[in-house]
């Protein structure tokens, strides 16, 4: 996004248009060992960015920090307001949403009420199990837009695995959240699963701004705007995904010199 750049694409709610994820000299320490050193990001709404690298390159710290659980200097905003050093429960009220590598559901309740809780729904523990009159809109639209209409009475605990990732999305969307960090979202997931993850991210981040940390080089090659390659806490290479791949160092860190046969990025790991 630029300054001079004012063409919007069709559909696109005006609300998100200045929710941008901005992160300049981003540094995270921990007992005098730099597990971030002075990272630089920008990414914007509809461009879907996967934050790859080995094991110890600091892409979960990296979301920590953005959401509050780590500690960090350095500057990070979204949408204007700056994330590090603030709270996380602030973090989360100005738009900020994250997943983590097993979905944080409620399993012992049903679709429709995880969704009712995390809008923060008035409706008192007591009346969650009284029939409705009807369903929020937003709740509705988060329904149809991680494909679990038609599974809104079931039990989250009974959900496939893949449901339950779609479901804490949806819990974030419901929540207006504008800026979505996902970690690992389809590790665990059947080959239909990570396809229809692929198309719901696209969905979602047509609007929002989302940062994918993965490690599933296929995945990644199907779905990625573009991707930021880490290494030992820094930016190893930033683009598409031809040009990451592409690139010599990203070879090197990942396989060694000489071994270019196998894809790059097979590393797991923070």
């Amino acid at each position: 996004m630029t300054d001079t750049d004012t063409t919007e694409p069709e559909g696109t709610d005006q609300r998100f248009r200045h929710d941008y994820l901005e992160v300049r000299g981003l540094r995270v320490e921990f007992d005098g060992f730099v597990a971030v050193g002075g990272v630089d990001l920008t990414v914007t709404p509809g461009d879907l960015r996967f934050l790859i690298g080995p094991n110890g390159a600091g892409k979960t710290t990296i979301v920590d920090a953005l959401t509050g659980l780590a500690p960090a200097t350095g500057s990070a905003q979204f949408g204007g307001v700056e994330l590090v050093g603030n709270k996380v429960h602030r973090i989360a009220r100005s738009g900020v949403g994250r997943t983590f590598q097993t979905a944080s559901v409620f399993d012992e309740l049903t679709v429709l009420q995880n969704l009712d809780i995390a809008a923060g729904s008035r409706r008192g523990p007591g009346t969650l199990q009284r029939k409705r009159s009807g369903t929020p809109p937003a709740v509705e639209e988060a329904l149809e837009t991680i494909g679990l209409a038609g599974a809104r009475d079931r039990l989250a605990g009974v959900l496939a695995h893949g449901q339950k990732q779609w479901l804490e999305i949806g819990m974030l969307l419901v929540q207006d959240a504008r800026l979505l960090l996902l970690d690992e979202p389809v590790a665990g997931m059947s080959h239909a699963e990570r396809e229809e993850t692929g198309q719901l991210l696209r969905r979602i981040g047509a609007e929002r701004t989302v940062v994918v940390v993965e490690h599933d080089m296929e995945f990644l090659r199907s779905f990625a705007s573009s991707v930021t390659v880490l290494h030992q806490g820094r930016v190893l290479s930033e683009g598409s995904v031809a040009h990451v791949q592409a690139d010599p160092r990203v070879v090197e860190v990942y396989l060694g010199s000489g071994s270019r046969g196998r894809a790059v990025g097979a590393g797991t790991g923070s």
